[in-house]
């Protein structure tokens, strides 16, 4: 049986319902990686605010909010069963205006990328069908719980990493900048299995195979969570190997708390996931941060 949404008729969106749609909360972690391949760099950011700012603003409100618009509007009709009040099948975001917004957004994002220089075009190249290649149709990898979290992972981490240290060093980063930045970016993919446990129910109806749906939310959790654990070991054992050893006893006590966060999260892996979201993951995106510093002093090896 298929709910029936009564949509009004409008013909211009809603403002708040756009605001909604490119989902705000959502920006932080790409910018926070951003950051985090900024100070990585160890390049000084005097004189290089306006490149900064302007990764930011690309990272999160452009290439992240377009991401999320263009999932909306891709994943429309499934939104009408499962969660017909979002701005698209509740008619706040009439028409064709959903997918508009998510063009024009992704034109935006490879023009506001030029002025980032050859690196930074490159990655939102990259940034731009990575969010199409998840969301549609042939392609559309958020069916696969193996491909469509890893690929979220890595445009969430790692990709925005590589850039910012790429802006800044106006060329290709140190290979420990982008080792560690690749295992954070694995890591991330658990991040976003717990991420799936909200849309069990919808996925399961809708054949969209989440790991969650495929191993149950027990097995599920248990690999996320081996999943996040097994990168930060390896970035350790590496800032020991950099002879960084403050830092990777931060990094420990971090990984420490995320096990603890775990222990609960197990208990429950469908209720706690959300809960596990807003708290396990702070000591994780913390342990980003104490290794981009750890590297600046490593950043010439």
């Amino acid at each position: 049986m298929h709910s029936t949404v009564a949509i009004p008729h409008r013909r211009w969106p809603d403002p708040l319902a756009l605001l909604r749609l490119i989902k705000p909360i959502t920006w932080f972690p790409p910018m926070w990686a951003y950051l985090c391949g900024v100070v990585s760099i160890g390049v000084s950011p005097a004189g290089q605010g306006g490149l900064i700012l302007l990764g930011l603003i690309l990272a999160g409100p452009l290439v992240c909010g377009m991401s999320q618009a263009a999932n909306d509007w891709c994943d429309r009709h499934v939104d009408a069963i499962n969660e017909p009040d979002r701005p698209i099948p509740s008619g706040r975001v009439p028409g064709r205006w959903g997918l508009w917004v998510a063009l024009a957004m992704s034109a935006l994002s490879l023009l506001v990328g030029l002025a980032l220089g050859p690196w930074g075009f490159g990655a939102t190249v990259v940034a731009v069908l990575a969010a199409w290649a998840y969301s549609a149709e042939p392609v559309r990898l958020k069916r696969s719980g193996w491909w469509g979290p890893g690929l979220v992972g890595l445009c969430y981490e790692g990709l925005p990493w590589f850039t910012g240290a790429a802006v800044l060093a106006a060329g290709a980063p140190p290979l420990p900048v982008v080792i560690v930045a690749l295992l954070y970016a694995i890591g991330a993919h658990g991040i976003m299995t717990l991420n799936d446990f909200k849309a069990l129910e919808g996925d399961t109806q809708m054949g969209v195979n989440s790991l969650p749906v495929t191993l149950g939310p027990e097995k599920a959790a248990r690999l996320a969570c081996w999943i996040m654990a097994v990168p930060q070991t390896v970035v350790i054992a590496l800032l020991f190997l950099w002879d960084r050893p403050v830092h990777a006893l931060i990094v420990t006590a971090l990984l420490a708390a995320q096990f603890a966060a775990m222990r609960v999260l197990l208990t429950d892996p469908k209720g706690r996931a959300p809960w596990y979201n807003g708290t396990g993951v702070l000591a994780y995106i913390s342990g980003m941060m104490v290794s981009a510093i750890a590297l600046r002093a490593v950043g010439a090896l």
